[in-house]
């Protein structure tokens, strides 16, 4: 079935759009909007896929759906798109730089949502081809990626998924040069939630703190002693990081204060360690604190679970790539989270990085203001998402099980 299907097609409409995608991108990244604020952005896509005769459907806010290929299909194959900016101010110089004050696309999903955007416009090329084989294509451009509850809760609330039997999306990776996509089975990136301890207690004067519970020392201890715990609780294999980006207590010399906070995130790359790790985590804060005498109180904003990442979707991918005519490439795990992870937990699929990097170039990181990004990388993108369409109805079976040993081994 494999040689039947129109890689090249593909290719060739890529091409031809990719001086127009250049442009759609450009255009998105002079005007970046936030999560759930996303309705300029959404209608620039909706225009261009309405003109090609793309069925669409807006979702509650911004971000859409559209739907290609057979009417009442026996297989649907879902591509995703985030299309949220970040509040991050723009250094990069560039002549199509963010015209939106402390707003910019610093994690590259103005190229996320062009090159959706190109996989679309081309699948509806052979649209012919996929209703042939029984085949619809969901593309679903997500608002909200970067904040929690994330965009991916919302549209699958709102049956953006439903029907669907396999979902692929991609992200930006500025350590891979242009021409290189980022491939792993299993974990690929990480839970992620915010931990916020707030301890309250008797304050006093520095040279008195037997009579005080001595607020600082406690948050201290916190700070230390609950990371140490946590890896001695938890499995290794998890990966699990306990890391703190706000401490605060006090504001002089010789006062122990009656108040103090930790703010941080706590990140692992095992779901299952991830269901219990809000109870334990608070336990050991109770635990560290109980000398002291102070009170603790431990929020846990439960943010998103490890995108993982299954066999089969991935062979899917590396055919796609190499149609694509990219390089597929071995990439690590990464401790950052995705919301991409929540359509994991209902059906199988993969997230790939695809890279950004000039060869021989910068190499840049994502969410700081002077990201530039390779715009050839929009055309493997949309080859690619494209290509996993075919490389699944040709070579992945109908709900193809995950394969349980790959998967775990992480």
């Amino acid at each position: 079935m494999t040689q039947s299907l129109p890689f090249d097609a593909i290719s060739k409409t890529v091409a031809a759009l990719q001086d127009e995608l250049v442009a759609i991108r450009r255009d998105l990244h002079q005007h970046p909007e936030l999560g759930r604020a996303e309705v300029r952005t959404t209608q620039v896509v909706v225009d261009r896929l309405e003109l090609a005769g793309v069925t669409t459907r807006r979702l509650r806010g911004s971000g859409l759906i559209a739907d290609i290929g057979a009417e009442a299909p026996t297989r649907t194959i879902g591509l995703r798109a985030d299309l949220d900016a970040l509040p991050i101010r723009e250094h990069t110089g560039l002549p199509f730089a963010s015209t939106t004050d402390g707003v910019s696309h610093a994690c590259g999903h103005d190229v996320h949502t062009t090159a959706a955007l190109g996989a679309a416009l081309a699948l509806k090329e052979i649209e012919e081809d996929l209703r042939r084989f029984g085949v619809g294509v969901r593309v679903v451009f997500q608002p909200a990626e970067e904040i929690m509850p994330g965009g991916a809760e919302d549209v699958m609330a709102q049956g953006g998924i439903e029907g669907v039997e396999r979902i692929f999306a991609l992200h930006c990776d500025p350590s891979l040069d242009v021409g290189r996509v980022g491939l792993r089975v299993g974990a690929i990136t990480a839970a992620t939630d915010q931990v916020d301890v707030t301890l309250s207690g008797a304050g006093g004067h520095t040279s008195r703190p037997h009579l005080t519970q001595d607020l600082t020392y406690a948050l201290a201890k916190v700070v230390t002693d609950v990371p140490a715990a946590l890896s001695r609780r938890l499995d290794p294999r998890t990966a699990a990081a306990l890391v703190w980006g706000s401490v605060h207590a006090g504001g002089a010399h010789n006062v122990i204060p009656s108040t103090g906070k930790a703010l941080g995130t706590l990140r692992m790359l095992d779901a299952t360690a991830w269901d219990g790790s809000e109870k334990l985590v608070t336990e050991l804060v109770q635990d560290v604190v109980a000398p002291y005498g102070v009170k603790a109180d431990v929020a846990i904003v439960k943010g998103v679970p490890p995108v993982v990442n299954d066999a089969a979707s991935v062979d899917a991918l590396t055919l796609a790539v190499s149609q694509a005519g990219a390089q597929a490439a071995p990439t690590p795990q990464s401790l950052g989270g995705e919301d991409f992870a929540w359509y994991l937990t209902r059906i199988p699929g993969a997230m790939a990085r695809l890279g950004t990097r000039t060869p021989g170039g910068k190499t840049y990181d994502l969410h700081q203001g002077d990201l530039v990004v390779d715009e050839g990388a929009i055309g493997v993108g949309a080859r690619t998402l494209a290509g996993c369409v075919l490389a699944t109805i040709g070579v992945v079976p109908a709900s193809a099980p995950l394969d349980k040993a790959r998967v775990a081994d992480r």
